[in-house]
């Protein structure tokens, strides 16, 4: 399940929630009931360099079978 981000409107605490991707964001904290915000933070994966593409993994045709 994601991790998000709320910040409390009132207050500005930022604390994290752990929901499926199903459930509606929090409009209130549910302990003290003031307005909060989901906020919108980076994705906790990166695909960075090479290798990552089909081509990659598959041996060049040029190659000689012998």
């Amino acid at each position: 399940m994601p991790t998000y981000q709320y910040k409390n409107l009132n207050t500005g605490e930022v604390f994290e929630v752990t929901q499926r991707i199903t459930e509606a964001a929090w409009t209130v904290h549910p302990e003290s009931g003031e307005p909060v915000k989901r906020l919108i933070s980076k994705p906790g994966i990166a695909f960075k360099g090479s290798g990552f593409y089909v081509t990659d993994s598959r041996p060049s045709s040029s190659s000689s079978e012998g």
